[in-house]
């Protein structure tokens, strides 16, 4: 890291007076969007990898500044923006002062390595030797209590975090995606407990197919997790299912799960590759510590001919946490407009059954749950017979020995559109409040259950009729001898 401003043991007067190239590669060095080497990044303005045509079609800049430390109390900052009045839209670059608020700051330094906690190295067997020469020596006497292993994995505390990046036993374990454009980028690293659902399409010269590491299933199962960053313990990935499509899209799913090699199959003019990856699903298990224990591919694969070319690939990693079961997430980490609110209840055997029940149900209801809903937002209270009765609705599904407990309360409204064309009012028509229970074994122990409301709005709304206004009439006093002489 580069700081300027006179924070390093020599360092320039000023930032502005660094080198173009070198004050480039400063900036690089702290870009955290940055995520795919020698790819450009979407909305990512200070990849150095990004060109023009790359900043035409960004949409924002998802990292508008760039610092370098935050605890310095004042350094240069990277600022990005981008100019949509221009032709094609330009990203903008300004080079600023930028000061900390906080009065406990960094004026100066002379020792960089400082400002950061180091993880230090572990001796084992391969670097104990380099360690040795490079310290002061180790004290040890005969209360010393410590002792070196012949080998360590990994340091004591090393855990994969959220958002990290997957290690393999020689990179990382990536898994293709789309980019600035619908196509397959290969250097899509997969990161710890972030779920991905990716489609791309890959361009593919039909005869060299078998030359096409993507398209195989060996390019996918071949790489060994690491179960924590820079360990030496892997999980190697198992193959758990194998599909078959054909090309009138028939599924076959095969009992053998070994892996099989792209094929070109030529007959007459027609050309094939069989045994193309089209689908990968991965499973990753992991434990509350971090680890990555358990790795499990899903495949489907078809057979490809030219008139399938471009290619389609669909590509999907999930997370399940050990001695968990996977439920239906509503964001990861945040929560998802529209998806519902997710809660949980401990059940305990100090309380019974009906007790439980009374209480999950009063939990999903909340205060004081309405029987009635208004028609319009300004309905007024004395008009009872105007507003909305709510149809209460009890769904449960009965198991011998079980305890019943409700488990999700799904509200659905509708409303119509109501009154002039130019000018609809919203008007709730329906109210339904469907309560679903489910049974559950007896409680010994305690057990944790989820529950979840969702609230739907459906729009029953009449197609629109044009009205028509009855003629005008004329209704005018005329003199008695207004006809004369004709009447």
């Amino acid at each position: 890291m580069v700081h300027c401003s006179g924070r390093g043991q020599s360092p320039p007067a000023d930032c502005d007076a660094l080198d173009p190239t070198l004050l480039i590669s400063v900036v690089a060095a702290l870009c955290v969007c940055d995520l795919s080497p020698a790819q450009c990044d979407v909305n990512c303005c200070c990849d150095p990898d990004c060109s023009s045509v790359d900043f035409s079609v960004f949409s924002t800049c998802s990292v508008p500044v760039v610092t370098g430390d935050s605890q310095f109390c004042s350094q240069k900052a990277a600022i990005y923006s981008l100019n949509f009045t221009a032709d094609p839209p330009q990203r903008i670059f300004k080079l600023v002062d930028w000061i900390n608020p906080s009065i406990f700051c960094i004026r100066n330094t002379n020792y960089k390595p400082a400002l950061s906690f180091i993880n230090p190295e572990v001796p084992d067997e391969n670097n104990f030797d380099k360690l040795m020469k490079t310290s002061d020596g180790f004290t040890l006497n005969a209360e010393s209590d410590v002792s070196f292993p012949a080998k360590l994995d990994a340091p004591p505390t090393a855990k994969y975090e959220y958002g990290a990046r997957l290690q393999t036993s020689d990179s990382f374990l990536r898994f293709p995606s789309p980019l600035t454009s619908s196509l397959c980028t290969d250097d899509n690293p997969a990161a710890f407990l972030v779920n991905q659902a990716v489609k791309c399409t890959r361009e593919i010269n039909l005869e060299e197919c078998e030359k096409i590491e993507a398209l195989s299933m060996a390019y996918y199962s071949g790489p060994e997790i690491l179960t924590v960053p820079n360990s030496r313990k892997k999980v190697p990935i198992t193959v758990k299912s194998i599909i078959i499509q054909s090309l009138n899209k028939t599924l076959t799913q095969l009992e053998n799960t070994t892996i099989l090699q792209l094929a070109l199959i030529s007959a007459g003019p027609v050309t094939l590759c069989s045994n193309v990856v089209l689908e990968v699903k991965c499973s990753l298990t992991y434990t509350d510590a971090g680890e990555v224990i358990k790795a499990d591919l899903s495949f489907l694969l078809g057979t490809v001919s030219r008139a399938v070319v471009p290619l389609q690939q669909k590509f999907v990693i999930h997370f399940i946490q050990l001695n968990t079961k996977p439920v239906p997430l509503s964001g990861n980490p945040g929560y998802v407009v529209g998806l519902p609110l997710a809660a949980g209840v401990q059940l305990t055997k100090a309380l019974p059954c009906w007790l439980m029940a009374q209480k999950v149900e009063s939990l999903l209801k909340g205060q004081g749950f309405p029987d009635h809903v208004a028609p319009f937002g300004n309905s007024q209270a004395q008009d009872a017979l105007d507003w909305v009765p709510v149809h209460f609705i009890t769904q449960s599904y009965n198991m011998k020995d079980s305890c019943q407990l409700p488990v999700a309360l799904v509200i659905e409204v509708k409303w119509t559109k109501y009154g002039s064309l130019l000018n609809p009012q919203a008007r709730v028509v329906n109210v339904t409040a469907n309560l679903i229970s489910s049974s559950f074994p007896e409680v010994g122990d305690e057990k944790i259950i989820l529950i979840s409301t969702a609230v739907t709005f459906v729009d029953v709304s009449a197609p629109a009729e044009a009205g028509f206004r009855a003629l005008p009439t004329i209704n005018a006093r005329l003199p008695f001898d207004f006809f004369f002489p004709f009447v």
